[in-house]
């Protein structure tokens, strides 16, 4: 497998993954990089590199994410990663690109996107939509019947109750409960008051 993005998230998934997958290569465009978890960085992909493995892109900007699987969509396969400890459904759906870490729980009927971080001791219920690029950040919970919007970050701690629907390109902050539909590009910050706020 290759690996781009050699900063906070690539130390994540070198941990998870390095101990069974053979690690072809680090990427990453920052200069000043050359060695993450004692492996050599590379520096940039350069444009007539041929991937023949895997690459899995270990960047928690969903916006960058974004960006670089559009760049490689073309000259690469991604790479999907479950770690050994995540409690993933069978009759539950997951697209390329993604990372389900430790202790992360994924229900029956839920669907995940393309290139989704579910974070560390999240837990999606049964019949979640999660949108392509979305973050799911640790110890968050979606309940029931959930969908999430293409680019979200739901944040740390976050609760989403049953049916809400989420926009594309929101941010819920941590700590927060979500009790009512969130529009695309708002952000939702709950500070313990009786009605939460939506800001644009």
């Amino acid at each position: 497998m290759y690996i781009y993005g050699a900063s906070d998230q690539g130390r994540v998934v070198i941990d998870i993954i390095d101990a069974y997958e053979k690690i072809h290569g680090v990427f990453d465009d920052n200069p000043d990089i050359d060695e993450v978890l004692g492996y050599p960085v590379l520096g940039k992909v350069p444009p007539d590199f041929v991937f023949d493995h895997q690459l899995f892109i270990a960047i928690g900007d969903n916006i960058i994410r974004k960006r670089l699987a559009d760049a490689y969509e073309f000259r690469a396969k991604f790479a999907t990663i479950i770690h050994e400890s995540a409690i993933f459904s069978k009759r539950a759906n997951l697209d390329e690109g993604c990372v389900v870490m430790e202790g992360a729980i994924v229900k029956v009927n839920c669907h995940i996107g393309k290139h989704v971080i579910v974070n560390t001791g999240a837990s999606i219920d049964h019949d979640c939509s999660i949108g392509d690029y979305v973050h799911i950040a640790p110890q968050s919970t979606l309940c029931g019947r959930i969908t999430i919007g293409e680019g979200t970050l739901v944040g740390a701690n976050a609760i989403i109750l049953p049916g809400i629907k989420v926009g594309k390109w929101c941010r819920i902050g941590a700590g927060s409960i979500v009790n009512v539909d969130i529009s695309d590009g708002q952000t939702w910050i709950d500070r313990g008051l009786k009605t939460a706020k939506t800001i644009k």
